[in-house]
């Protein structure tokens, strides 16, 4: 039997469905926000690190505290790395769940375009760097820094130069940052690991499985889950496994789907309590303790003469653009997905250049990709910036280009007419709302010809006889 052409062919990039919309604005809110804050915090770093307080950022950032019996007395630097960014990922593993059972990944099919966008946005960014290095003679140890991007920095640039984007592509460069995530999470526990101390792994590994049991067992109560979860922490650092690990597969243990009688599974509820704290404090405080590095003329231009940070640079700006926008197209085209009618394949290409905004998990791989070379650390950390600031430069262009199309897009998105807290465009198929519609519509014109009435009346009075 013949298939019609609408049953090979799938959208991508179309309207969300309506609860996805919600979650997706909800989330993006809560992700701009912090996005500000990092950038606020990356700016006061360079600041802090560039001025006559150098010293003191210097100072501030080796201070060292915690426990030394257990293996925990660390720089402040080194909390902000290992402790605070545990809460960035346990996010990111709750985000990555939801998006499994719940999301654009739930599907196999709607998946394969943003899972195959974002392991080539992942993969070229690295073969340039690698190339780079192969070319220059420099390591090729920091192949995965320009592999990660960060969707709170680009979200802030979206906030900063007021560009309306659709919800459908914030929420495709939402979706690439969770798999980003996950990859990256990959990356760093298997090629960052030097030595594994199987003892404190396997007791990791034993508070990980009663986390889960006590999860299963419906048992509530942060007073159980905190203490818990910083043990587990603790031995996951002292494991040699990187204790951010630790976070995402907390998270991806939470359930994400509501049960009958629940408004919200305890996973999103979770996300919603801990989403502001990763985004409002954990991750600005890394930024503030990881970005302080010493700028000067002649730093920047090494960073386009080394070939180590060059490749960093190369990596971000070319290798994500190319390679998300790249995937995309390659996997659209044998999926048979055919892009919304609402959108090109320029606008494609424009978010996969904001993609190339990789701060906080680049600087965190490249802390540890370098950590036996403290200058190169610098001029790498220097690289990232400047890539993600080129590449932010780049993708603000080409989204003022359409910026028009894009607000006229989100404003039939927002379009509220009947003032139920459901937009327009959803209920363009529900009779009650067309009934309600031609309502509020009746009124409107029954009160623009009384004001005409009115104004008639009035205009009548004036003309008359002195």
């Amino acid at each position: 039997m013949a298939t019609t052409p609408s049953a090979n062919n799938r959208k991508f990039l179309g309207r969300l469905s309506l609860p996805e919309r919600n979650f997706v604005a909800e989330a993006l809110r809560t992700e701009t926000v912090g996005g500000v804050l990092l950038l606020i915090a990356a700016v006061a770093a360079l600041v802090w690190a560039n001025t006559p307080l150098r010293d003191s950022y210097a100072s501030v950032s080796h201070f060292h505290l915690g426990p030394s019996a257990l293996g925990l007395n660390l720089s402040v630097q080194h909390w902000a790395a290992d402790g605070l960014l545990a809460v960035f990922f346990f996010v990111a593993g709750i985000e990555l769940k939801r998006e499994l059972v719940a999301g654009d990944l739930r599907d196999p099919k709607a998946a394969i375009l943003p899972v195959v966008a974002a392991v080539c946005g992942m993969a070229v960014p690295a073969l340039v760097y690698a190339l780079t290095n192969a070319i220059g003679g420099g390591s090729l140890g920091g192949w995965a820094v320009p592999t990660a991007t960060d969707i709170a920095f680009a979200l802030a640039v979206l906030a900063v130069i007021g560009t309306s984007l659709p919800s459908a592509l914030r929420a495709f460069l939402l979706t690439l940052a969770v798999v980003d995530d996950l990859f990256a999470i990959l990356i760093i526990a298997i090629f960052f690991t030097d030595h594994i101390d199987f003892g404190a792994l396997g007791g990791a590994v034993v508070g990980l499985g009663v986390f889960w049991v006590l999860l299963r067992k419906g048992v509530r109560g942060w007073y159980v889950y905190v203490p818990l979860a910083l043990v587990i922490w603790g031995l996951m650092y002292n494991s040699g496994v990187h204790a951010t690990i630790s976070g995402v597969a907390m998270g991806l243990m939470l359930r994400c789907h509501p049960h009958e009688g629940e408004e919200h599974s305890p996973g999103e509820h979770i996300e919603h309590l801990v989403r502001p704290l990763s985004a409002g404090l954990a991750v600005p405080l890394f930024a503030l303790f990881s970005a302080g590095v010493v700028v000067s003329g002649g730093a920047i231009g090494d960073v386009f003469t080394r070939p180590e940070t060059l490749g960093v640079v190369l990596g971000l700006v070319v290798g994500k653009a190319v390679g998300i926008f790249g995937g995309t197209w390659l996997a659209a085209r044998f999926t048979r997905a055919s892009l919304s009618e609402d959108l090109v394949w320029p606008d494609v290409f424009a978010v996969a250049s904001l993609a190339g905004i990789g701060f906080t998990v680049s600087l965190l791989i490249g802390e540890l990709a370098f950590k036996n070379d403290l200058v190169l650390t610098d001029e790498v950390k220097a690289a990232v910036l400047i890539g993600s600031l080129i590449a932010a430069v780049l993708a603000t262009t080409l989204l003022k280009v359409r910026n028009a199309k894009y607000r006229a897009l989100y404003e039939a998105e927002e379009l509220d007419e009947d003032s139920d807290g459901i937009p327009d465009i959803y209920e363009q198929n529900n009779p009650a709302y067309h009934l309600r519609m031609a309502e509020i519509h009746e009124r409107k014109a029954a009160e623009h010809r009384r004001l005409a009435e009115v104004a008639g009346g009035a205009s009548e009075e004036n003309d008359g006889p002195a």
